[in-house]
């Protein structure tokens, strides 16, 4: 069972047990799923301040903060317990154009040649880690919402905003990996 657990699930079981969370957050408790929510609960609670954003009552929202603290104890329990010793699997083809940009080492699901703190004081690692984390959040707040509640939440409500949004994540997405991520790896 456990060699189950840690292999690629299927789309086929990953996205119904994904997409059976909405209509489940609907019926138990008319409750919409999102993540980037609950860092403006976290703000409410935990930052006394006079800022208007954050003044109302985020004790009604609770239950994503529980649900937060799940995705973060699930992720801890899983990089113990569940952790893939091989070697990530990777196209051979994007092998060998990672190379040329210096990334050969696929032991973790994030490449240690990009994601380490000393490549955070690199031109490439300042702009990957901390431009890359600022524009995501920009985005998520002026979109209203992150990808798991606008493109899971949303289109499931048959919300045109939701559709928009999504539409808007997938060509910036492409446009990030074809076109600007091999300019920032050549730095």
């Amino acid at each position: 069972m456990l060699e189950i657990i840690k292999e690629p699930w299927p789309w086929y079981v990953a996205g119904p047990l994904i997409g059976l969370t909405v209509p489940a957050l609907l019926i138990l408790g008319n409750k919409s799923f999102g993540i980037s929510s609950s860092l403006r609960h976290i703000c409410a609670a935990c930052i006394p301040a006079g800022i208007s954003f954050f003044k109302y009552d985020w004790k009604k929202e609770a239950w994503n903060l529980f649900f937060v603290l799940g995705i973060f104890f699930g992720g801890m329990i899983a990089s113990h317990f569940l952790l893939n010793t091989s070697e990530i699997t990777v196209n051979p083809e994007l092998k060998s154009e990672l190379a040329g940009y210096g990334i050969t080492d696929y032991t973790n699901l994030v490449p240690v040649q990009l994601m380490n703190f000393e490549s955070l004081f690199t031109l490439r690692g300042f702009i990957m880690m901390v431009v890359g984390g600022f524009l995501v959040g920009f985005g998520t707040r002026y979109a209203g919402g992150c990808t798991s509640g606008h493109a899971i939440m949303g289109l499931s409500n048959l919300q045109w905003p939701s559709l928009v949004a999504t539409v808007c994540f997938m060509i910036g997405g492409f446009i990030m990996a074809n076109l600007i991520l091999p300019v920032i790896l050549s730095l």
